[in-house]
Formats: structure tokens, sequence, C-alpha cells
């Protein structure tokens, strides 16, 4: 055994909510720091013993601004001496907070950490970039573009469509990805799979007495093929992304924490799940999405496996060419990908959703009683994570 090997000891994440819908009530630090006290609580740990906190979020301005990580900590009421970060690798922040937690552990910096992620689309503002005809933002340099003058830099809504066009998905294709999406997501609702990772939250955080979030909001239990079929492409005037195809604008928080070998053995914390291995990559930032593909091959490499070994895969629906197009690469059989509907039907929740998808991935395995999971996720600007685990428990 090797004590420096990380493992999942606790994951739990917040239901999802709709921009300004059941959650919008929430301080992201609060929903954070929530979700931070709960899976505290639930695993039986010894705060004081935390030695980092990592925490995953994009909309960096305005309430989510300074350091989000620590002022979570403060909040959760754990002990002062509990240090915590933020970061940025946009849509892939939590999952890539799960990973420097991970790192930090093999090489024996930590015995126990926590990654996770949070965004409030409610509360941030969001920038200019998720409207439809708005140019790029500030953070692009002119240097950065002109180097890319003669192939310009385009937002991610837009990017969509040129995955699209270059994978062949056709329209009735995506929207028939997004209402499965949904009837996934509303079967694992109803069939009660998702409800032991959820925080315990209720609408308005200043009275418990408030209604109980217990699901996620945006999730639509009798999805219409043929209104989804009525719905106007967002970025082009004859394209195949639509708002319903898309994944939706959402607030919510998730966290896993992560223990080395020796600290769970020592303290008797049972191992759910140990990480196989991580792994980032970057390709064309004008489609943006494909590094996936390359994250992906990455990882199965570092691991050893195939793709046939792997026996659930989380591909996130930023947009729904993107899983799609990953299935397309690496002939992924339909019961094996998003198994429990993604942010399609869920919501994306910027910072939170790749924790997120962490954690539906873990309880999904213990479920089916599967060993390897694989999860994906694509980033603004071209990048990508992948992390494989393997279930233990």
């Amino acid at each position: 055994m090797n004590d420096h090997e990380p493992v999942i000891v606790g994951a739990l994440r917040t239901p999802v909510g709709k921009r300004g819908g059941r959650l919008h009530k929430w301080h992201p630090v609060d929903l954070m720091a929530e979700t931070l006290r709960q899976l505290v609580e639930r695993s039986g740990v010894t705060p004081a013993d935390l030695d980092d906190v990592i925490i995953g979020c994009v909309l960096q301005w305005d309430q989510q601004h300074g350091n989000l990580g620590r002022h979570a900590v403060l909040a959760a009421g754990l002990p002062e001496s509990v240090p915590a970060v933020t970061v940025d690798r946009q849509c892939g922040s939590g999952q890539q907070a799960v990973s420097f937690a991970v790192h930090g552990i093999q090489a024996g910096a930590y015995q126990l950490a926590i990654g996770g992620g949070v965004e409030s689309m409610s509360q941030a503002p969001l920038p200019p970039s998720f409207k439809p005809g708005a140019p790029l933002g500030s953070q692009y340099s002119p240097r950065e573009l002109a180097r890319y003058q003669d192939n310009p830099l385009i937002p991610q809504g837009v990017s969509s469509e040129l995955l699209n066009t270059r994978f062949g998905l056709t329209r009735e294709t995506l929207d028939a990805s997004a209402v499965r999406s949904h009837k996934r997501a509303t079967e694992a609702i109803q069939a009660g799979r998702i409800k032991d990772q959820l925080v315990h939250l209720t609408e308005d955080p200043a009275d418990p007495n408030s209604p109980v979030v217990a699901a996620d909001e945006g999730v639509r239990a009798n999805p219409d093929p043929e209104k989804m079929a009525t719905l106007k492409a967002v970025f082009a005037a004859n394209g195949t992304t639509t708002a319903g195809n898309s994944s939706q604008v959402s607030d919510g928080a998730a966290a896993l924490l992560i223990a080395s070998r020796a600290y769970a053995k020592k303290h008797g914390l049972k191992p759910r799940a140990r990480f196989v291995s991580t792994a980032v990559a970057a390709a064309d930032p004008v489609i943006q999405f494909t590094a996936v593909l390359d994250s992906t091959r990455k990882a199965l490499k570092e691991s050893g496996l195939t793709i046939n070994d792997i026996d659930l895969f989380e591909v996130n629906e930023a947009f729904g060419g993107v899983p799609l197009m990953f299935q397309q690469e690496f002939g992924i059989p339909d019961d094996r990908l998003n198994v429990n509907g993604g942010s399609m039907a869920i919501g994306h929740p910027l910072g939170s959703t790749g924790a997120r998808m962490l954690t539906d991935l873990l309880y999904e395995l213990e479920r089916r009683g599967g060993r390897y999971g694989l999860q994906t996720i694509c980033e603004a600007s071209g990048t990508a994570n992948t992390t494989i685990i393997e279930r233990l428990a």
C-alpha cells in the first residue's frame, strides 16, 4: 500500500439551482461554506487536520472575489488555522481544485485536503461573452488577438457551432441528446439516486424553516421534443446550438474530502475510491472544445487502461455537441455516458460543475458496483481536464 496514495473519503454537492431560482438568496461564500461544514461533519474528521481547502470559482468578482475559499472556511466555522485558496481553470475549476488536492497528497505535502468549487450565477454579474453577439471581453490582450488575426478568437457559443459542423452533429441529434439528459436526470431524482450526495439546504439561508431544496431545479420531468425543435439557434442564423441543447446558467457548490491512505487507515476512514490518473491538455482555442479528447488520451495512457476498461463516463454538457463528439471519437455506448443526465438538465454553475460531476460519478459507481469511472470537462480557450477513479468501497 502506498501511504501517499490519495483516496476519496467523502463527497457532497448542493442541489443545483436555476439563476434567480431557489438558491438565489445564498451568498456564494455561504453556499460553499455550508457544503464544507456538512462534508466535514458527516465524515467525522477533525477539522484542524485539514492541510488545505482548494476551491474552484470562475466569476471572481463582486461576491466571489478576494479568495472565496478562505472566506468559505471561516464562514463554515472551521478552525482559523485551516488555509484555503481559490483557483480558476474556467469550467474545469472544481475538477482542477480536486486534482490539486490529489497532487498535494501524492507529493507528501498534505495528508487531508478538500477540493471543490462554487458558483452563484445569480449573485455574480455575468460577463459580456454570455450575450449572443457580444464582443470578446477585456481579458483578451492585443498580442493574443493579433496572434489569431487570420483565424479570430470567438466566444464559446460561436465555437459550439464550429464544433457541430466539424463533427457532423445535426440539430435533431443535439435536441435528442438534451431530451435524454432531462429524462435521465428526472429518473435519477425520482428513484432517489442523488439524495445521499446532497447538502441539506433551505431556500432562505436566514430561515431554517423555509422550504428545503431537495433536487436540481432545472430538470424538466417531461421534456417536449416538439417544443425543443421550435427553439431558435442562438449563435448563428442557421445554426444548431439553442438554449435547449446547451447547459443552464445556475447556482451550486460541491466538495470532496481527499485523504492519504495512511491518514485514512490511522483515523478509521473508509476509502471510497482512488485516483488512477489526472490529466490536463490544451488544443485549438478557436474551436475550444476538442481538448477533452487529448486530456482523455493522456489520462488513459498514464493509467494503463483502455477506453473499454471504463465502466462510466461523465462528459460535461457545456454544449450538447461536446459529449456527442466525445462519444463519436471513442465509441462510447449510450448506457455508459452521462447516465444520470448532465449540465443541459442539471445546470452548470461554472466553478462547481467539475466537483459535482466527480461526486455524481463516485456515487453511481458505488450504486452499480462499477470499477472505473472517467470524467472530463472542456474549458474556455481550449483547455480540458480528465480524471479517472477506481471504486474501492
